[in-house]
This record gives structure tokens, C-alpha cells and sequence, in this order.
């Protein structure tokens, strides 16, 4: 394994960058506007390409980072999102361009096969970025490893929190004006986006231990659709708009709404006997049109259930597809819901569990039980 910290830098006379659009519609990120993107980057032989993990929170901040660098300091690149699914993921063809000096991994490394092949076919200096520990048995080792190849991971620091050191550090580095600040974030934003950077971190890291976290990643969620600077080519702009106090915000707003939407089914709830009578009765709610809230309604039926003198379980049910699933949520940690679940072939969690119920044997559930 190499680890590579080193810093650089030069300026080129012009700046050169792209950024490539598709239809909403379009969900491959190997597209014609991509590959037509890389074919203008080879023939201006363009010496930096980026690639960075999607849809990643991290790697669209790195990836962030990456364009604010190139960006300030006038150097020719193209960022691309990449994608590790076969029928999204770029080939080692398609990135073997003219000119091509170095190639970025933001917050994700490749398979041996492609990193290789990569090295071998573009002959250009790589660069990594990773966290995770799971990636550590696929790195090859250093004695068979190639020299272009340069790998960064960090079980103690997020992918976006080392690229944006890592850029910073490069920003430093470089020749710059003596008026001009040496900050790879302009002050006005840095404190925000340092906040930010750590609550993704403490996510990243599944350390859950800053306040809120829990809303500002339920917040942060809905950016998922907009980290492709392929579809999204105000990506950059909005990233460095975002604060870790709006997003926190949104996370409870979010929230709100749900549990507000979950409440007004609890008008008609019914009695459920559960295996028919054999793991006692709770509350239950027919859910056909409002399935993606069967958490909610559970953990709520589940309070009231056991309010009303019944097992402190919530059974919600509805149609999937051409069959009928029952979800059992509960909040009382001394219940496990999966022992039912898994007596009809279904399985979970002891506070989650779910399965599929044939309509006479749920007919035998529910008859003569409703309140």
C-alpha cells in the first residue's frame, strides 16, 4: 500500500473545465454527454480528471473541493461522478485520454483489476481517497503495487474532510498573489462548511455522537438526486450554499410531516389477532396508500396499543404489488416483533419485522376484533 501525501501544484495560462448535462430522465452516468465530455478532454489533452463516488455525500464534497482547486489556480480538468454498478460505471477505455497526467479517486477506490489496468493503459499518476475498513483487503500491497499509483485512507477521517486538507494544502502550496487569502474556502463560507464536513464525518465514521445528526443526515438526504454534476450543473454552487444548521432544520421539518401524515390513519385503527389469537392481539391499520409511512404509523400504533391494554406492537398493513404485507413496529424494547415475522416466513429486527400474509388467513386475524 502506498500512502501519499505529498503537495503541488502548477498554473496554466488558460482554465479549462467541464461540465456536462443530461435530461432528468437520464439515469446512466456513462451517457453520450459524459463520454462526448471525454472525448473534448482528450482531444484539448486536459491533464486532470476527477472521479468521485455517486451519490455519496462525501464524494460530492470532494469533489467540491477538487473544482474549487482546479478552478482557482486556472488548471485544465474534467470531474466526472462514477459509479461502481456495471451498467453506470465508466470502463478504463473511456478514461484513457490524451494527455491525461493524473487521475483523482475521490471517496472510493476501484478493484485491483481496474486500478491496474488504469495505471497500465493511462500510465498517468493516481490518486485515492477512501475511509472505509471494508476497502483495506482489496488494496494490493506495495511490493506489487505500481509506482503512479497513490492511495489515501484513513479510518479515523472521512474521505471528504482528507480531500479537503488535501486540496487546501495543494492551494498553499501554489504560487498565489500576496493580497489574495490562502484559503481553499473563501472565509465567508469556511466555518460553515468546516461544520459541515464534520457532521458528514461523524456519519461517515458511524460515530452518531454530534447533536442532531440523525436530522441533519435525514435533511442532507434529498441531495442524493442532485450530486451528479452530470444532471445538476449548479452542484458546486449549491453545495457551498448548504449549512449544517438548514439541514438539521429540514431534518425536523421532514420528520414533522411524517409523523403528522402518520397520525391521521389512527382514526381507524382495528384490534389484530396476532397468529390468530396465539401471540396475542394489538393494534393495526390498513396502510394501502400510504405504505412508505408504515414506520411511523407503526411506532405510533405501538404506543397506543399499548395504551389501549394490548401487546405494544403497531401492525400495518398493505398491499404490495398483488400480495398483502403486514409490518410489525414496536418501541417497547423488551418485545421482539421478528418471532411472528419469522413464524410466517418473513423476518427483521425485534422492533422491525415484516412478512406476507395470505387474505384468509389475515380474515382470521381480524374477524370480530375491530374498535
Amino acid at each position: 500500500m502506498k500512502w501519499w501525501f505529498g503537495n503541488g501544484g502548477r498554473r496554466k495560462s488558460f482554465p479549462f473545465s467541464v461540465t456536462v448535462w443530461v435530461g432528468r430522465g437520464r439515469r446512466s452516468l456513462r451517457s453520450d454527454a459524459a463520454l462526448e465530455s471525454i472525448a473534448k478532454a482528450s482531444e484539448d489533452r486536459v491533464p486532470n480528471i476527477v472521479l468521485y463516488n455517486y451519490p455519496s455525500f462525501s464524494g460530492a464534497f470532494s469533489a467540491l473541493f477538487a473544482h474549487l482547486f482546479h478552478t482557482r489556480h486556472n488548471l485544465p480538468f474534467l470531474i466526472l461522478p462514477f459509479s461502481a454498478v456495471p451498467s453506470l460505471a465508466f470502463r478504463v477505455e473511456d478514461l484513457c485520454t490524451s494527455g491525461l497526467e493524473t487521475c483523482y479517486l475521490l471517496d472510493f477506490i476501484p478493484p485491483k483489476e481496474f486500478l491496474f489496468d488504469l495505471s497500465r493503459k493511462s500510465k498517468c499518476k493516481i490518486i485515492g481517497f477512501d475511509h472505509r475498513k471494508s476497502i483495506l483487503r482489496h488494496i494490493p500491497p506495495a511490493n506489487v503495487c505500481p509506482e503512479n499509483i497513490m492511495i489515501n485512507v484513513n479510518l479515523e477521517k472521512s474521505s471528504s474532510r482528507a480531500v479537503y486538507e488535501y486540496f487546501t494544502g495543494k492551494h498553499v502550496d501554489v504560487n498565489i498573489s500576496d493580497d489574495e487569502a490562502p484559503c481553499l474556502v473563501d472565509s465567508k463560507d469556511k466555518g460553515r462548511m468546516e461544520l459541515i464536513l464534520k457532521y458528514i464525518e461523524d456519519g461517515d465514521l458511524r460515530r452518531w455522537s454530534l447533536p442532531d445528526i440523525r436530522m441533519f443526515n435525514i435533511g442532507l438526504s434529498e441531495w442524493r438526486s442532485r450530486f451528479s454534476c452530470i444532471s445538476n450543473p449548479y452542484m458546486y454552487k449549491q453545495l457551498l450554499e448548504l449549512s449544517a444548521e438548514d439541514l438539521i432544520a429540514k431534518g425536523y421539518s421532514y420528520c414533522s410531516a411524517r409523523q403528522n401524515a402518520a397520525s391521521k390513519l389512527l382514526e381507524k385503527v382495528f384490534r389484530v389477532r396476532l397468529g390468530r389469537g396465539f401471540y396475542g392481539e394489538c393494534l393495526g391499520v390498513r396502510a394501502d396508500k400510504n405504505s412508505n409511512l408504515s414506520d411511523e404509523i407503526g411506532k405510533l400504533l405501538s404506543v397506543k396499543s399499548a395504551a389501549s391494554g394490548l401487546r405494544p406492537i403497531g401492525a400495518v398493513i398493505f398491499m404490495q404489488r398483488d400480495n398483502l404485507k403486514m409490518c410489525l413496529r414496536t418501541t417497547d424494547t423488551a418485545t421482539d416483533t421478528s418471532e411472528i415475522a419469522k413464524a410466517y416466513g418473513g423476518g427483521g429486527s425485534p422492533s422491525s419485522s415484516s412478512f406476507m400474509i395470505r387474505m384468509d388467513e389475515y380474515n382470521q386475524w381480524i374477524r370480530g376484533n375491530s374498535s
